[in-house]
């Protein structure tokens, strides 16, 4: 029978044990998970050479690593930082910042030097106490006390910025958005699921589980998470591609089970179909996006490692929930999936829920008699518009973004920073230098450290103030080089390749032992985006495999296998066409709210990559699934092209508009990385379930003909992995199979 049939019949005569056992395992994992707790990964874990060895030295020796803050105090007309008023005025913010009790390390700008060149400007830098990752927390009383500093000076621009101040207040700007953004998700999608199903109760089954297979996971990440850290960010990924697929997997199988219904099988003969057709493609599917998802392991970095990870089990709990506890409320519920019709919208017309589950779209039927006519045309004209719309990918450049890119100018925070990289090149975002030495206060090594100071300014790569905060007790030092290039990245990053490769190996490098890795916010970006690209080939390479491999053992077609890879490459390189234009050439930026950041952010191509990977097999799984159970059925190719193409078009449309309306919300952010993201997703699946599954797959498998079933002799050694039509009812006897040019839109 298959396993999906099997599954699903088990479901349907055991309804209750599949519903309560379903029930029982949600709660059950919520509550593991909450005991168990999560553990978040580190954003230095999984990075290359230098960032990871500097984090792994302060945490071997058990330093707590503080958040830096500064305060600017700018002379906004005539005068000098050296006049009595601006010291009288740095002495006031030491002593208001020093009053709250939430601060250490102050030091003086006339002690450290951090005077601009201009001598209109000086920089109070301090450190917040207590842990790092809380420090926002507490900093509210530190800024207050600031602004209570600016408001007793009004000739002086006072202001603050640093680690807690500047992830305060973007967490609160933005925080919130991103937030509301995840939560309107549900409604979007429940609100399309209306108007397709045209009724309350056929609409909330996909949500529910979506949103159930999402709570559990969420359990069930906690526990793994002590072995993977996790993330924020890999739990709004895992909601995303849960609620995309969740209801995906749930659209496909009710609708198919509605089908058969309508066309006259009992309810049990109706689920006992679904399960094997529909339940049977979602396994292939979810095991197909699993694999896709699998492929952000090979990065290495801890956000990816997470988000495969978590991703990988949303999908496989929605994919087990689609196949075991949907069968069972469709049983239990029986023709009550009708109830709370909508009595507004079009599908409220007498016989239309029925009709609607077997009648052929309109819209795609007049769309395919031209494909199926003319398919080498249609071939031509599909695959050349997506080959020019991926044309802008050939020159796509990424970066990580600046704060300036990434948020925009609007920001206070943004403008202090702004004004801190004009006066102070590089101060807000320095480059840090953990000096590890056997005796950090042995003479050897203090030469060093002073050489280093002076050789990084005379090189040009800082215009300094270079600081020193020795941690005497754990012999360890760290030396804060803010970089020449300021906020222009390319100038910044060659100056850190400057102190790694010429000033470090000259000064510290001559110290034997010693140990100098050097991190911050540009190696960080630098290392990264090395450890991106270094990634792409294996990550390619292995979801490509892999899904080409899953392919021929569900469909045991060496040519379905090759054109599903072909198109779904086709889908991505469009994304990246499109992200390219928007983003990097500013072609309709305007149009989506973007602002010129002259890149794609660099972690965006390898994420859409697998994502959109994964995602557009579920269309193309269903679609191929419906072709061929039809040809297994006694019609030719070119029939079952245009069955299966036709009776799939609705459903497919309907998980399209959901994906790209919630794909859509994202692209609304004002963060440019998640907007870029949002974009790419939903211009990528509305391409996916438009031209590639409605115009350009029917048109090559109409060229390719009985081609399209091709298995060499020396390939029939594979598994047979495509028995589940045994189950199917006795079908109506098969229409004359006619030949293409005597379609069209009235006659289908």
């Amino acid at each position: 029978m298959g396993i999906a049939a099997a599954m699903g019949g088990w479901s349907a005569r055991h309804r209750w044990t599949a519903v309560i056992g379903w029930l029982v395992f949600v709660v059950l994992a919520l509550a593991i998970g909450q005991m168990a707790g999560r553990v978040d990964a580190s954003q230095e874990e999984g990075l290359p050479g230098e960032v990871s060895q500097a984090a792994g030295i302060i945490d071997d020796a058990g330093i707590k690593g503080a958040a830096g803050e500064m305060v600017l105090i700018q002379v906004k007309s005539g005068g000098t930082v050296a006049d009595p008023a601006v010291h009288t005025a740095v002495d006031a913010v030491i002593s208001a910042v020093k009053g709250t009790g939430q601060v250490t390390n102050i030091a003086s700008p006339y002690d450290t030097k951090a005077i601009s060149a201009d001598q209109k400007s000086a920089l109070v830098r301090f450190e917040m106490t207590g842990d790092k990752k809380t420090a926002k927390e507490r900093v509210t009383k530190v800024t207050d006390a600031v602004a209570g500093t600016q408001a007793k000076y009004q000739d002086l621009r006072i202001e603050e910025f640093g680690d807690a101040s500047s992830e305060k207040v973007l967490g609160d700007a933005f925080g919130d958005d991103f937030k509301t953004a995840e939560f309107s998700a549900v409604p979007v999608a429940l609100g399309i699921l209306l108007i397709a199903f045209g009724a309350l109760v056929a609409a909330l089954l996909p949500v529910l589980l979506a949103v159930t297979a999402f709570v559990a996971t969420t359990g069930l990440v906690a526990v793994v998470s002590h072995l993977v850290p996790m993330s924020d960010t890999a739990n709004s990924v895992m909601l995303l591609v849960g609620l995309a697929v969740g209801v995906d997997y749930c659209l496909f199988y009710l609708r198919r089970e509605r089908e058969e219904r309508a066309a006259g099988h009992d309810a049990q003969t109706a689920i006992k179909i679904a399960s094997a057709t529909s339940g049977r493609a979602i396994l292939i599917s979810g095991i197909t996006v699993i694999v896709a998802m699998a492929g952000m392991l090979f990065t290495g970095i801890a956000d990816f490692k997470a988000m495969g990870v978590a991703t990988m089990m949303v999908v496989a709990v929605a994919m087990f929930g689609s196949v075991t506890v949907l069968p069972a409320l469709l049983s239990l519920l029986g023709h009550r999936v009708e109830k709370g019709r909508i009595p507004f919208l079009n599908r409220a017309r007498k016989n239309t829920p029925q009709r609607s589950a077997t009648s052929n779209s309109r819209f795609w039927t007049a769309v395919l008699t031209p494909v199926l006519r003319n398919p080498k045309t249609a071939t031509v004209i599909a695959g050349g518009a997506l080959i020019l719309i991926a044309s802008p990918a050939l020159g796509l450049h990424t970066a990580n973004l600046t704060m300036n890119q990434e948020l925009g100018d609007d920001l206070p925070i943004i403008q202090t920073y702004d004004r801190i990289n004009v006066a102070f090149p590089g101060g807000p975002d320095p480059a840090h230098v953990v000096v590890k030495a056997d005796d950090i206060n042995a003479a050897p090594v203090k030469q060093a450290i002073e050489d280093f100071r002076a050789e990084a300014v005379a090189k040009g790569a800082s215009k300094g103030p270079v600081t020193v905060v020795v941690h005497a007790k754990e012999n360890i030092a760290q030396i804060d080089v803010p970089l020449a290039g300021g906020t222009d990245k390319t100038k910044a990053e060659a100056g850190l390749v400057q102190l790694r490769d010429e000033v470090r190996p000259d000064t510290l490098g001559k110290v034997p032992g010693l140990e100098a890795p050097i991190t911050g916010q540009t190696a960080g970006s630098m290392d990264f985006t090395n450890k991106i690209t270094s990634s792409v080939p294996p990550v390619f390479a292995f979801v490509i495999v892999f899904a080409f491999l899953l392919m021929l053992l569900s469909f045991r077609s060496l040519t379905i296998a090759a054109t599903s890879i072909v198109l779904n490459l086709l889908s991505v390189g469009a994304a990246y066409g499109v992200l390219a234009a928007v983003f990097q050439h500013g072609w309709g930026a305007g149009l989506v709210g973007a602002t010129g950041t002259g890149a794609v952010v660099a972690w965006l191509p390898l994420f859409l990559f697998v994502i959109l990977f994964g995602l557009s097999m579920d269309y193309h799984v269903f679609v191929v699934s419906r072709i061929r159970e039809a040809k297994m059925r006694g019609l030719s190719t070119q029939s079952a092209i245009q069955h299966g193409i036709t009776t799939t078009a609705g459903v497919v449309t309907s998980a399209a508009v959901i994906m790209v309306a919630v794909f859509a919300i994202f692209g609304t952010l004002s963060m440019q990385s998640m907007k870029q993201m949002g974009v790419g997703l939903a211009v990528a699946v509305l391409i996916d379930a438009t031209v590639i599954r409605g115009v350009l797959l029917p048109a090559v498998m109409a060229l390719l003909g009985e081609r399209n079933w091709y298995l060499p002799k020396w390939l029939g050694w594979l598994p047979d992995m495509t028995h589940d039509e045994a189950v199917l009812a006795p079908p109506a006897p098969a229409p004359a199979a006619r030949p293409a040019e005597e379609y069209d839109a009235a006659r289908v």
